[in-house]
């Protein structure tokens, strides 16, 4: 097992309440094979409820534009924390059940129209010659039944550099996976982001790609956490008998082949290595034994 606290410095782990503010809610829609928004719309929603934050805002994002490094954009697709310094998402959480999951052509990527007035929106070029992939946070097939499911996951403040042995990879592997159990009648909540600075890709190591004036930070490692809810199951079930995978994957070349349980960790190490606070909304005693087990099975 990998031990994360030797890589990245560690924080204490913060314990925060849930939120309460205003979020974005951003509704389109995209012709199939259209590289143009048939409409853009954005409107301010009166509370931050969203099933896609159901288990907690894990580092308290709002959406005022004077929090800009943890900033909250709430889509009726998934919910992020967007680093307007770092030019990526700091985490984007999502629900995946099979009414999520279709067969409609990968979108183009587009800068998030979404992002307020005056803010860098960063463009598929950035990634161009850098050797990263253009790496999903909520994966395109999780969000394939309706067009504009599809284009929002394409909005470039859903993707991160990622070394494409992770992309294609473990990382690869455990979307799959989830993405079966979903078919299956599982309900998942899930959230994912990066961690640390400084990968490894096709080009050699990066700590930033894309132009100099609004530099795209490159994490370290990619991280994922995914309760598991059993057929016909509510978030009231969820009990110490819940299952929760969690993984942290190094942003580097070499790892392909591997299998994604080869990096499974705990909520705890998660929340050491990032400061996050997940699964706040349950109660305390469910919540800290599912933090600290690692997935077995």
């Amino acid at each position: 097992m990998l031990n994360w606290n030797t890589i990245f410095k560690p924080r204490k782990r913060l314990k925060r309440a849930v939120s309460a503010g205003l979020g974005f809610l951003l509704a389109g829609s995209l012709a199939a094979g259209c590289a143009q928004l048939a409409a853009e719309v954005l409107l301010p929603a009166p509370t931050i409820d969203s099933v896609h934050l159901a288990l907690g805002n894990p580092s308290e994002a709002t959406a005022e534009t004077r929090n800009e490094n943890n900033y909250l954009i709430v889509r009726p697709q998934y919910a992020l924390s967007y680093n307007r310094g770092k030019n990526i998402a700091n985490w984007v959480s999502w629900q995946l059940d099979a009414s999520w999951l279709g067969r409609l052509p990968r979108s183009p990527f587009m800068p998030d129209p979404s992002l307020p007035q005056g803010w860098y929106r960063v463009t598929t070029n950035d990634y161009t010659g850098s050797g990263f992939d253009r790496g999903h946070l909520l994966p395109a097939a999780d969000r394939n039944a309706r067009p504009e499911d599809s284009q929002s996951v394409f909005w470039m403040t859903n993707i991160i550099p990622q070394s494409p042995d992770n992309n294609q990879g473990p990382w690869e592997g455990l979307e799959s996976y989830c993405r079966t159990l979903a078919r299956r009648g599982h309900t998942l909540y899930i959230i994912a982001g990066g961690a640390g600075e400084g990968g490894t890709a096709r080009n050699g190591p990066r700590t930033t790609i894309g132009r100099s004036s609004n530099p795209i930070s490159v994490p370290a490692a990619t991280w994922k956490i995914a309760v598991v809810l059993n057929p016909g199951q509510t978030l009231e079930d969820i009990g110490t008998d819940t299952r929760v995978i969690t993984v942290i994957m190094p942003n580097d070349m070499g790892i392909k082949d591997n299998n994604w349980r080869d990096y499974r960790e705990s909520v705890d190490t998660i929340e050491n290595i990032t400061g996050y606070d997940f699964l706040s909304v349950l109660p305390d005693e469910i919540e800290e034994f599912l933090e600290a087990k690692i997935d077995s099975r």
